[in-house]
């Protein structure tokens, strides 16, 4: 197999109340974007990654990310994530068919297993997913009142990285900016081609880092890390 992952590190973090863009937040001594990237170095079926980054910080995280082993380019990015997600597809090199894995900067601790586990699906299938089940009661609300209780069996909470064959993405996305639609992840944008979206088992460790409770969180699985 043979994989390009675009990781998307674009987004400000307003929520984290930094000062600086969340992807290049300490965590044990790395920045976020940097954790996330070895991750992807070290799956032997990614050729190329790229890193899409405020304005501002490509050089910064050119400098960053100069020790991976695997090809790097790095792009700015866009006001929304698709904006982004788009700066990167131009990257992908041409003639290119294998799959393309999409990936949230903030999701620090992702492993080489699902990578490679959500690799293999798209190169099967398309379009592939991890997903975690949902353990809490969700409920449906409208105007402040309950409506409905939504069965939990059917539902799952979606994680990068995404991946899907290069042209069924690029396809979605060309649709998707068409139709001024603003999507949230890749998979709802394949999704409205019709396309089928496989899904494997995600992990939960590959929590998106969002609020400073997230990153207290993280360090608290590192290694050495001092629990109460």
């Amino acid at each position: 197999m043979s994989a390009v992952a675009i990781l998307v590190a674009a987004g400000r973090g307003e929520r984290m109340g930094a000062d600086r863009p969340k992807a290049f937040l300490d965590l044990g001594g790395q920045p976020l974007l940097l954790r996330a990237a070895r991750a992807f170095d070290d799956a032997p079926s990614v050729q190329l990654v790229v890193a899409v980054v405020p304005e501002g910080e490509v050089e910064a995280a050119r400098g960053l990310l100069s020790s991976l082993t695997t090809s790097v380019t790095v792009v700015s990015g866009g006001r929304r994530r698709q904006d982004s997600v788009l700066e990167g597809l131009k990257q992908v090199p041409d003639g290119f068919e294998g799959p393309v894995l999409v990936h949230d900067a903030a999701r620090p601790l992702v492993d080489v297993r699902l990578i490679e586990d959500v690799t293999r699906a798209a190169e099967e299938d398309g379009a592939a997913l991890p997903v975690l089940p949902v353990v809490d009661t969700i409920k449906r609300l409208r105007e402040g009142r309950v409506v409905e209780t939504l069965d939990r069996e059917e539902l799952g909470a979606a994680q990068t990285p995404q991946g899907f064959r290069f042209d069924l993405l690029v396809s979605a996305y060309e649709a998707a900016f068409r139709d001024r639609v603003t999507v949230t992840d890749e998979a709802t944008a394949v999704e409205r081609l019709g396309a089928r979206v496989q899904v494997v088992p995600g992990s939960p460790l590959n929590r998106k880092i969002t609020t400073p409770e997230d990153l207290a969180w993280a360090e608290s699985l590192l290694p050495g890390a001092v629990r109460a």
